[in-house]
């Protein structure tokens, strides 16, 4: 990875990414955040000591 990279090409690569990306439908986000809470419920977390 090249770590001397600005923020207006790190911004370009990103946009660049982006653009490959299939479009996300608002069924599709609603899906993943339920997927999300299931799996990050209280009984799930780990202890932190």
């Amino acid at each position: 990875m090249n770590y001397k990279i600005s923020f207006q090409e790190r911004a370009q690569l990103a946009r660049k990414a982006l653009s490959v990306q299939q479009p996300v439908t608002l069924q599709q986000a609603r899906m993943q955040v339920e997927k999300l809470n299931q799996m990050s419920s209280q009984k799930n977390k780990k202890q932190r000591n």
